[in-house]
């Protein structure tokens, strides 16, 4: 059991394989970035089992996908990218950057998605040369400590300094709090709870705030092809993934034709007011916080959890909610495959449902919309309060950056102020660098007269 002095001992250990790795060039740098990120995906197959089997959330088959998929997009961004020494010369500005570590970093798992968590904020720490020790969520010790053993057996033989990513054995709030204390700088990724102590650690914070990913179908699309996707976003790994599709709103006109589309593929649709009650009481028993052990869960499994019929082939629940904001628990965040519905009589309305909805929760996190209309997509863009929002994609596989958009490839989400988190974009390497920066003198350059300045 990992003592007060066992963190000290941790943290001294952590910065001196940081000083250490401080004189690695780039190329020696990417390299050890490098092979985290394949460890991962070489052994993506028994890190998904030990994950499902340890935390009772998930989908294998999906956890091995995103251990791959995120292995691959990620180094496929940082690949490329100058993270030691000078990073930027701009001569017309007379500018010179150059980058430099922030020195230990605490990283605070979650349970819902372990395994590339710690890659991904691994490769990040690294990538800046910096050191990192991972608080593991105690429901996902077993498979963070055998990940962080393949981790650093790997980069031991391109002798990569000891200790350089470390991790806690038994892990406790009281632990990650005494680590959080003593790095330099923290990365949440985790429930509130935690991510406001870390804000309140006295330390610079990158956390999340929570999702409820809203989806706006518009008119003008293939609703064959929208509802193929969602189903995708929304069942992948049972919809733990914070940036899941929770809310479905469909015009009037069309909200049959795209409730019997779901029915096609296998989803199940509820109107029923006891059977909608009882699934709201199996999702939020006290009325406020979603049920731990509906978290990650198959339809099936919530189907019994209720009393509900629902077959073990059902992709999806869908429940048409009876109000929008607080007058529906639907409208809340729902870790696991279940999707509230909506209609709406004009594109203004959509947006107001799903932003009311983001004013009960998610505010700041991720919407997503199918649309072919640049206008209406850039009306969602303007109006909602979103760091992300998701064109005629899937939110859940997508929104964490992928290689078809430009959204910085990550595991952690920014929500801005919204969310109250210090970022609005996808945490990434250039988040762990401090910059130093040259100021030149320009010579040449002219002094603007005050005419010039005002007119």
């Amino acid at each position: 059991m990992e003592t007060n002095n066992n963190i000290s001992e941790l943290i001294e250990r952590s910065k001196l394989a940081q000083k250490a790795f401080e004189k690695f060039n780039q190329e020696e740098v990417d390299e050890i970035v490098k092979t985290i990120g394949k460890t991962i995906f070489d052994n993506a197959e028994e890190l998904a089992r030990l994950a499902v089997d340890e935390t009772g959330m998930g989908v294998y088959e999906d956890k091995v996908v995103k251990n791959k998929g995120k292995a691959k997009t990620i180094w496929n961004d940082l690949k490329n990218k100058k993270s030691v020494g000078i990073i930027e010369r701009n001569e017309s500005l007379g500018i010179q950057k150059i980058a430099k570590p922030m020195g230990v970093v605490a990283a605070i798992m979650p349970t819902t998605n372990p395994i590339v968590t710690m890659m991904s904020n691994s490769m990040f720490a690294l990538k800046g040369r910096n050191s990192i020790i991972i608080a593991p969520h105690p429901r996902a010790k077993k498979c963070n400590l055998r990940t962080v053993e393949l981790v650093n057996e790997a980069i031991s033989k391109l002798n990569a300094p000891k200790f350089l990513i470390q991790t806690v054995e038994e892990p406790s709030i009281e632990l990650s709090n005494l680590i959080m204390k003593s790095s330099d700088v923290i990365i949440a990724t985790g429930g509130s709870g935690m991510v406001k102590a870390a804000y309140s650690s006295g330390k610079p914070s990158y956390g999340v705030g929570p999702g409820n990913v809203q989806i706006v179908i518009d008119r003008d699309i293939d609703i064959k092809d929208a509802v193929a996707k969602i189903i995708h976003g929304r069942t992948f790994d049972n919809g733990i993934i914070c940036s899941g599709e929770q809310s479905v709103i469909i015009h009037e006109d069309d909200y049959e034709k795209v409730l019997d589309e779901f029915e096609k593929n296998n989803c199940h649709i509820i109107k029923n007011s006891e059977a909608k009650n009882a699934l709201r009481k199996v999702l939020f028993p006290d009325g406020k916080i979603m049920n731990r052990d509906a978290v990650g869960q198959s339809p099936y499994n919530l189907g019994k959890l209720a009393g509900l019929p629902i077959t073990k082939d059902t992709k999806v629940i869908l429940a048409e909610a009876d109000a929008i904001g607080k007058g529906d628990l639907f409208c809340k965040e729902k870790m696991c495959p279940v999707l509230a519905t909506f209609k709406y009589k004009n594109f203004e309305e959509a947006v107001n449902i799903a932003q009311t909805n983001l004013e009960l929760e998610g505010k700041g996190h991720t919407a997503g919309i199918y649309s072919h209309d640049l206008e209406h997509i850039e009306y969602a863009g303007l109006n909602l309060t979103v760091s992300r929002l998701v064109v005629n994609q899937p939110t859940s596989t997508t929104a964490g950056g992928s290689m078809f958009n430009g959204f910085a490839p990550t595991t952690t989400l920014g929500c801005g102020t919204w969310g109250n988190n210090s970022i609005s974009e996808n945490f990434t390497y250039k988040h762990m660098i401090n910059i130093s920066r040259i100021g030149f003198y320009h010579e040449n350059k002219t002094m603007p007269t005050d005419e010039e300045i005002w007119q």
